[in-house]
């Protein structure tokens, strides 16, 4: 895991589209606004655990072999 120290108003890159600017610090929680393009999915945590959830759920439903198509909001990871 790359960990990295940002400042209020300091961004992090991800490749050449996505841009991860910290907007606040407060309280311990940290406001990050983030730039990327529609086909890249951004999701909290929580989001994407559910969303892998409802995945699974579905595919259990659907007959063996018919995989042609990913499922809605599925992510494609990189390494």
């Amino acid at each position: 895991m790359l960990v990295l120290t940002r400042k209020l108003g300091e961004n992090i890159r991800i490749g050449d589209s996505v841009k991860i600017t910290v907007l606040e610090v407060r309280s311990g929680q940290v406001k990050l606004g983030i730039e990327a393009p529609p086909e890249v999915k951004v999701h909290r945590e929580e989001i994407y655990a559910r969303i892998q959830e409802e995945n699974r759920r579905a595919q259990r439903g659907k007959p063996e072999g018919d995989s042609e198509t990913p499922p809605a909001g599925a992510k494609q990871e990189n390494g």
